[in-house]
């Protein structure tokens, strides 16, 4: 594989995994951003993962081996750094000396600051439209970020290794900065279709239906939360009694790190605040109320149109908070955090603690098998309250009002 290559493709291979990796965590803050789902900017999401990781996978990989690099004795880092600006022009007057206009438009030396310039044309673009920056903030952050990587290919990774592996060029820099600068500019023509973040601000604060799609989201939400949590404890608590402390992971002690804790916080104490809403069901702007969502419609007050039907179940009428809803008590909280969230916490620890049993599957697949009934309810509930909802007689509504 060329030696261009190999880096772009495990840039956009860590870009892929990156964004897939936090894909639920970026859906999360765009909710919270734009109070609702946008495609567009999820795609813009992917676009700077992506971009990111290959932009540092081209520029520092592949890492040689120490043993590998052949320094010179005697001679520092900064010495094969490239310091005098606009070198490339001389490079090119000699290196095209005598050729014409195609060639020296094909030549090695063109070729390089066209690219370096093209690199971080991507960077403008991100940052102009997705990012909603300025001209001259794009611009001075792709020169503080190519400066970063130029001072980190001439300094052998801060010192990590004992000579640059990599030339610095302060041509590189002027040329990624050029990039940004373009990129910036031609932002609004090229992603004139993208919505930026301020267009969102008018409607941000709009009550949105409380639809299946968007209950779905809240309950992956709260899953993730509640692995990702989990997962982070149990590796800290495995590398100090493993490395550290030297006794051995004990069970009952990795439970509590790795489910109850987790569980608490993601379901139980949202669950004793105000709202009653587990931290998936806020991220997607959702409280808990003892009355239904008000009907969306024009019909006159009191009308069959406008008053909550419990056999409905178009979508379109469980949408708004009601104006008066009341707050849930304590106790129903708890209960509709225990319907699904806390038995799914105790079938998950259960299933954890029979791994290595002849029954340890059977929490596993209780566990499976109440995820699927939970996000079946969702559509088989017209308020789409869920399982837990109904079990607590609760609901769920949309708490911007």
């Amino acid at each position: 594989m060329g030696a261009w290559v190999w880096p772009a493709y495990m840039g956009v291979l860590f870009g892929v995994i990156a964004f897939a990796v936090f894909l639920v965590p970026i859906v999360a803050v765009q909710y919270r951003l734009y109070g609702r789902f946008t495609p567009l900017r999820l795609l813009g999401a992917a676009a700077v993962s992506i971009y990111g990781a290959a932009l540092l996978a081209y520029t520092l990989l592949p890492l040689p081996s120490p043993s590998d690099l052949q320094c010179t004795p005697g001679v520092s880092l900064w010495e094969g750094v490239q310091t005098t600006p606009f070198q490339f022009v001389s490079d090119i007057a000699r290196e095209a000396a005598g050729l014409g206009v195609l060639a020296t438009l094909k030549s090695t030396v063109v070729l390089q600051v066209v690219f370096n310039v093209v690199l971080f044309l991507p960077w403008g673009l991100i940052a102009r439209r997705f990012l909603g920056w300025n001209v001259l903030l794009a611009t001075v952050t792709g020169f503080l970020t190519s400066l970063f990587i130029e001072t980190t290919q001439a300094t052998g990774v801060f010192g990590l290794y004992s000579c640059a592996y990599r030339l610095g060029d302060v041509d590189d820099l002027l040329a990624n900065t050029a990039g940004a600068l373009l990129g910036a500019l031609l932002a609004p023509a090229v992603l004139w279709f993208f919505p930026q973040r301020r267009a969102f601000a008018a409607a941000r604060s709009q009550p949105r239906p409380v639809t299946a799609p968007r209950r779905w989201l809240g309950m992956l939400i709260d899953l993730t939360f509640f692995h990702a949590i989990g997962f982070v404890l149990l590796v800290l608590y495995t590398v100090v009694a493993e490395y550290v402390l030297g006794t051995g992971v004990w069970l009952p002690l990795a439970l509590v790190l790795g489910y109850a804790i987790p569980g608490f916080l993601v379901f139980y104490l949202p669950a004793l605040q105000s709202s009653g809403a587990s931290l998936g069901q806020r991220a997607v702007w959702l409280g808990v109320s003892s009355t239904p969502p008000a009907a969306v419609g024009s019909g006159k007050a009191g009308s069959r149109k406008t008053q909550y039907d419990a056999a409905a179940t178009d979508r379109s009428a469980v949408a708004e908070p009601s104006a008066d809803h009341s707050a849930v008590p304590v106790g129903r909280r708890l209960l509709r955090a225990t319907g699904v969230g806390g038995l799914y916490v105790l079938l998950q620890a259960l299933a954890e603690a029979g791994r290595l049993q002849e029954w340890g599957s059977l929490p596993s697949a209780l566990s499976t098998l109440l995820l699927v009934v939970a996000f079946v309810s969702v559509l088989a509930t017209p308020t789409r309250r869920g399982l837990s909802g109904k079990a607590s007689g609760a609901y769920l509504v949309d708490v911007r009002r």
